[in-house]
């Protein structure tokens, strides 16, 4: 009876030793037969299309005579990264991946010369552009090796470049700052400006890497104390800390409830920064202590403001009044916005409008509506901005009602409504299915000198197809063509669904043909649609007709 032996064969490459499969051999007294059939010729074939090193070898059993057949294994990941890896081998690493050129620089359609002169770089369409910008963010944002996959790649580094893959990758921090340390690196013909810096250091803010912030804050201000001390006839681009970037550094401190932080950026602003005290820069730290509701220190800096000659903008007053109703304190908002009236700070809107957006963004509708309703009895209006945030949070709610009889007598007091009136009221009017009131206010609107747009006259084409009005509908779609601007996709679509809903899919294939004409390619699901009721009602010419139209438009 035979004996079955395994021998493992070791393959000795330089200094790696890799482990491939055993070869089986049966002894027996008086022969030794090999178990593995001979290839075939589609083996040998494949067995071609492998690098020398991975074909099937010969080698001596430990006791014969014969050369043996010994197969390998397909390569693996593990097998490729680790004949990659290795320093020591007799003939180099087949290429695994074709990369492209060099990536030239890549300057969109726009921003090519006027003349037609060569710009130093290859002027792409847009589409492919961003696609390229698209590609690499990707690969910011997902590769572990960011940097090898980016050094394969090969690409010309420029500001614009830089710029917009940090602006991409404004969520994620470690990755832009490796990403920018890459850029600097591997092209040193490259010199970020104070754009990439900025963007560079808001997503690090943004992403709470705070020590990197710092880091990079530091070699920006380096930089600028270098540039500064340079020759105005130096090619160096100027960098210098803007006060947005102070801003938005307290404002972020503030979210994250890190005030020391930001009253020592504040300090530190005109002597580290070398950034002047801007309005805009209180109005931050004024966010910061509210959003840790820290009134008393808010009040304080205002008057400091106050002291200092500072007026505070309309900024100024909207954070702490906002901060005050959000805290349910709206008897403290009231006697601020007084005391600061008595001081000759008048605020640029009116106090009272001032405490409804708080009112609002606090979450407090119905005090807003009783504070409105104040108003309109004293022969007073809202100011028309916070006239619309009021309708659109009380058309959330769902109270119509309410805002109908507001509108009304706010226009009786005198009140112009803007187009943005007319964008909340009318969708909602119509969703309700008050169709009077719609139309009513779809005609001021027109009377204003508003022209309708799809999205204006939308809703009421949807609400007169729920309730059957299908002769209706059709009626005034022509005559919105006609006096309005032109339908888009979105509102064909919605009326030939609405006509497959209620049965109309003659109507409905006509509307696919108009879509067709105004170079609106229809969706698919559409014609699968209107094909299978026009079939279902006997329609089948016309129903032959669609789908020939569905075939030369799609090409299949």
């Amino acid at each position: 009876m035979g004996v079955v032996r395994w021998f493992p064969l070791v393959v000795d490459h330089g200094c790696h030793y890799t482990k491939t499969t055993p070869t089986v051999t049966i002894e027996s007294p008086v022969y030794r037969q090999e178990q593995s059939p001979p290839p075939s010729n589609a083996a040998a074939a494949a067995q071609e299309q492998l690098p020398s090193r991975w074909r099937t070898t010969t080698t001596r059993s430990h006791t014969g005579h014969r050369p043996e057949a010994v197969s390998r294994p397909p390569p693996t990941t593990r097998s490729i990264l680790r004949v990659f890896l290795s320093g020591h081998l007799h003939s180099p690493l087949p290429p695994l991946f074709h990369f492209p050129p060099r990536i030239s620089p890549l300057t969109t359609t726009a921003a090519a010369p006027a003349n037609g002169g060569d710009n130093g770089g290859t002027t792409i369409s847009n589409d492919d552009y961003f696609a390229a910008i698209h590609h690499i963010s990707n690969i910011v944002r997902r590769d572990i090796y960011l940097e090898r996959t980016l050094n394969k790649l090969r690409i010309a580094v420029t500001n614009e470049l830089v710029y917009r893959v940090l602006r991409s990758c404004s969520r994620h921090g470690t990755q832009s700052f490796r990403f920018f340390n890459w850029a600097r690196s591997y092209s040193p013909s490259y010199s970020p400006t104070a754009l990439e810096f900025e963007e560079l250091i808001k997503t690090l803010a943004r992403t709470k890497r705070w020590e990197t912030m710092w880091k990079v804050v530091e070699r920006l201000l380096k930089d600028s104390s270098r540039s500064t001390s340079s020759s105005s006839s130096s090619s160096s681009p100027s960098l210098s800390f803007s006060p947005e970037i102070v801003d938005f550094i307290i404002r972020e401190y503030g979210k994250n409830g890190l005030i020391d932080e930001a009253v020592k950026v504040f300090n530190r602003c005109v002597k580290a920064f070398n950034c002047p005290q801007t309005v805009g820069i209180h109005n931050a730290l004024l966010f910061a202590l509210c959003e840790v509701k820290n009134f008393h220190g808010a009040y304080a800096l205002i008057r400091r403001m106050t002291r200092k000659g500072i007026v505070p903008n309309k900024e100024t007053y909207s954070v702490l009044v906002n901060a005050w109703c959000k805290a349910g304190k709206l008897s403290e908002a009231q006697m601020f916005l007084e005391e600061m009236s008595r001081k000759g700070f008048n605020p640029p809107v009116r106090g009272r409008d001032l405490l409804i957006d708080g009112l609002l963004n606090a979450g407090y509708i119905e005090s807003a509506k009783g504070l409105v309703r104040k108003m309109t009895k004293e022969g007073f209006l809202p100011d028309i901005k916070t006239f619309n945030s009021l309708l659109e949070a009380v058309c959330n709610s769902g109270e119509v009602e309410f805002c109908v009889e507001l509108y009304h007598d706010v226009c009786r007091l005198g009140l112009c409504p803007n187009l943005e009136t007319y964008k909340i009221m009318i969708p909602m009017v119509a969703k309700m299915g008050k169709l009077d009131e719609a139309f009513r206010l779809l005609h001021c609107s027109i009377e204003d000198g508003h022209k309708p747009f799809p999205s204006l006259y939308a809703p009421i084409l949807k609400a007169l197809c729920r309730n059957g009005q299908f002769d209706d509908a059709f009626s005034f779609f022509s005559d919105m063509k006609v006096r309005g601007h032109p339908p888009n996709r979105p509102v064909y679509t919605m009326l030939i669904r609405m006509c497959g809903r209620g049965g109309r899919f003659v109507d409905a294939a006509n509307y696919l043909v108009e879509m067709t004409e105004f170079k609106l390619v229809p969706l698919s699901r559409n014609f699968d649609m209107v094909t299978d009721g026009l079939k279902n009602c006997g329609k089948h010419d016309l129903a032959r007709r669609i789908e020939q139209l569905e075939v030369s438009l799609r090409g299949t």
